[in-house]
């Protein structure tokens, strides 16, 4: 029999048929499920306020004292099921986080940061799943592409904003959000047909799914991977293809960057060691954005580098990287990236808050270091025009050792 309890009522065994309110509330990828510890937890960590469960599939009411607030539930006729697939995902998810309409940096950050929020929760549970060897349907995945594609197009870097301050712990899942976010800004750089968009999108948030059958230990290792640990992460391209292959509704092209997003333009990659012809346009753009964000992420054997670093270094690796792809992204990214350390005409370090459309030279940026002095300002919002941008830097030049969460801070205030 079915039943509706509050969720604070939910026990260990119970079996969760079915959650009360939208997709947009809850963290999980399916929507029946035996309540784990994990699951548990998640739940209480959410906003569901009440679910229903199903005691002829897992634990039932207390017996002889039903809980105060549950509720028998008549059967439900398969026939009147809640419909499945992709419209009904996209109509779960609210109409203001589906607007295009452009917005400025400071609202769409806050967007972002719950868009962020619930890819992450989304993307362990997929990764749980595919630990357990369960399949993920892609339709359960494809709101939150929706979602992100949304925020790209109000503000293309308010949500990669976000993604750049992930912690160690949690690379590996924020991660495939970051490189979702930026293939889907590449492929519209790149004026690919929209209807391309989702599906390019999807490919991002599934390239390292793989890597939820590599032991975690080798992916937070501190130090540098020995030859055999290397050679075991990098099966994940193929394990993530396998994977992928038997769960619902994965496009090619996710397939495809899946595989290949370690291949390199000159053959050398892994693991096919395809190049030239041989290697799609999306198999590229993976390539890209993968690098890029991974170079430019704190990881648990690296410190990051700056975005201007990380594309010099892109650019002078031609038989890695397609080089007119490479252009494409770096006007994404832009030509001082959003978060980035910069100096100033009068000597003052400050980072980069915000994009300038008009005059991309001219960002609008929050100053907080003499670079003269070596010593703290109090933080300064600087309009485009103010005080001229001459270079990049360096954080650890200046001993920002705990540059992410300054910057982090800086940004928050804006």
């Amino acid at each position: 029999m079915l039943h509706k309890i509050r969720s604070d009522e939910a026990r260990l065994g119970m079996f969760v048929h079915a959650l009360d309110g939208s997709w947009f509330n809850h963290p999980f990828v399916r929507s029946s499920f035996l309540l784990t510890p994990r699951t548990l937890q998640m739940l209480r960590d959410s906003d569901i306020d009440s679910v229903i469960i199903d005691d002829a599939r897992g634990l039932g009411l207390p017996a002889g004292s039903p809980l105060p607030s549950a509720e028998p539930l008549p059967p439900q006729p398969e026939t009147l099921a809640p419909e499945t697939g992709r419209n009904a995902a996209r109509q779960s998810v609210p109409r203001a986080f589906l607007s295009h309409e452009p917005t400025d940096m400071a609202r769409e950050r806050k967007r972002a940061i719950q868009i962020v929020a619930r890819s992450k929760t989304a993307i362990i549970s997929a990764f749980d799943e595919m630990r357990l060897g369960n399949v993920v349907r892609a339709d359960q995945l494809t709101p939150l592409v929706d979602e992100i594609s949304a925020s790209m197009a109000r503000n293309p870097f308010a949500l990669t904003s976000v993604t750049q301050l992930k912690a160690r712990h949690e690379y590996t899942y924020l991660h495939s959000v970051a490189v979702c976010a930026l293939m889907i800004s590449l492929g519209r750089r790149l004026k690919l047909d929209e209807s391309l968009i989702r599906d390019i999108g999807l490919a991002g948030l599934l390239h390292d799914i793989g890597k939820a059958r590599i032991p975690q230990h080798l992916l937070d290792k501190p130090g540098p991977l020995t030859d055999a640990e290397f050679a075991i992460v990098r099966t994940h391209t193929e394990r993530g293809y396998r994977m992928l292959r038997r769960c619902e509704g994965v496009p090619e092209i996710a397939l495809d960057v899946c595989r290949h997003h370690h291949e390199q333009v000159g053959g050398a990659g892994y693991p096919d060691r395809l190049g030239g012809p041989a290697l799609s346009i999306y198999a590229r753009m993976g390539a890209i954005c993968d690098v890029y964000d991974a170079v430019t992420s704190i990881r648990a054997y690296k410190d990051p580098w700056s975005p201007g670093e990380a594309l010099r270094w892109m650019q002078s690796s031609d038989q890695h990287f397609d080089q007119e792809i490479l252009e494409a992204f770096a006007a994404c990214i832009g030509i001082y990236p959003i978060g980035g350390l910069v100096r100033l005409r009068s000597d003052r370090l400050a980072v980069v808050l915000d994009s300038n459309t008009a005059n991309p030279m001219a960002p609008p940026v929050r100053v907080f270091f003499c670079a003269i002095k070596r010593r703290p300002l109090p933080p300064e919002h600087c309009g485009p025009g103010r005080d001229e941008i001459i270079g990049i830097e360096r954080p650890d030049r200046w001993g920002f050792d705990d540059w992410p969460h300054l910057r982090a801070e800086l940004m928050a205030a804006h």
